[in-house]
């Protein structure tokens, strides 16, 4: 199937995509692999499934990154089929974070995959195209059709580098992420299509957030939804990402969501500067708490929620997790009980 047929069909779609709630999420995507390896999670020391501890505290949102061929990673799509069904089955609505690489995808580095290597620019964008038909068409055969879908994870400095690389390759880059969102759309019959998030890692940053969206949008791609990662220590104060949620919102339109954040419970970024929280069980509480505050109060309702970064996995690895060394659930788990208890 051509391409031009469905970039001329998504001109048409976008107007009638409605927002769907206020997203308190989570990227659970090593959530199963912890699981699988005898890691119990614990919520007031009662071992309970991951996902159920979750929903229980008021989330509603997982997202699951998707590597195309990863060599040690789990997150292929048979596994990450296998995620989405499990959260499907409790409510869960599903945001699918296409890396197009067989590994990390972020603003340092931009794999191709290996089974695209040494392909022409237009034999590559054909395959970003059929690769993501194809992936969607399993996850809808499944019963998972994702809710959401990224096209591309931090795509700040571009995608599938050298070949797409920014500043220098906006060209290349536009005719990838038009393949993406074509690939998404691609035999979606009756089904209205997954929403479309384009992600980047500014958070704290209204001027480089300016330049990327300026530019992007002149190539007219249809997308819905703003993702921006916000790490304190490494993308500003809240009062800059503040100012960057008021400024998206009046410039662009479009609704924001926060789709990378997290928080140390322990002593990690801030041993040697002053931290903007504690780096404690209850600092990292209250950083979630915050942040949270500051993505509602973005102007006119545009502030679409906010999603922790892989907040369980194995064995309490790494100090920005949910769950101790023990797997007993830390203080940040309870911010959303009183926004969505009865």
């Amino acid at each position: 199937m051509r391409l031009a047929t469905y970039f001329a069909a998504l001109l048409l779609s976008a107007g009638s995509l409605r927002a769907a709630g206020y997203a308190i999420g989570a990227d659970l995507s090593f959530l199963k692999q912890a699981e699988d390896s005898g890691t119990a999670f614990k919520d007031h020391g009662q071992p309970r499934p991951g996902l159920q501890i979750f929903k229980d505290h008021g989330y509603n949102w997982i997202r699951l990154r998707l590597f195309h061929t990863p060599a040690q990673l789990p997150n292929n799509l048979d596994y990450t089929i296998a995620l989405a069904k499990s959260a499907k089955a409790l409510g869960y609505k599903f945001l699918l974070d296409y890396h197009y690489s067989d590994t990390w995808a972020d603003p340092g580095k931009q794999f191709i995959p290996k089974a695209w290597e040494g392909m022409t620019h237009e034999q590559m964008v054909e395959a970003l195209f059929t690769y993501t038909r194809d992936t969607i068409a399993r996850f809808r055969e499944a019963g998972v059709l994702p809710d959401m879908v990224q096209i591309g994870n931090e795509i700040t400095n571009g995608m599938l580098w050298p070949d797409a690389r920014l500043p220098a390759q906006w060209d290349h880059f536009a005719d990838f992420i038009r393949a993406g969102i074509a690939g998404v759309e691609a035999g979606k019959d009756r089904a209205p299509r997954p929403r479309i998030m384009i992600h980047i890692d500014k958070g704290g940053d209204a001027r480089a957030t300016k330049a990327f969206f300026d530019k992007l949008n002149t190539y007219h791609v249809n997308y819905d939804v703003i993702g921006q990662s916000y790490y304190p220590w490494w993308h500003g104060t809240l009062l800059d990402l503040r100012e960057n949620l008021a400024f998206m919102a009046r410039e662009y339109r479009k609704e924001i969501i926060v789709v990378e954040a997290a928080y140390n419970y322990r002593p990690a970024e801030y041993r040697d500067k002053p931290a903007p929280f504690p780096e404690t069980p209850e600092g990292q509480r209250d950083f979630w708490d915050e942040l949270n505050r500051v993505v509602m109060a973005t102007p006119d309702g545009l502030g679409a929620g906010l999603f922790w970064w892989e907040p369980a996995v194995a064995g309490g690895r790494g100090s920005r997790v949910f769950f101790d060394q023990d797997s007993n659930a830390l203080p940040v788990l309870t911010v959303f009980d009183r926004w969505t208890r009865r």
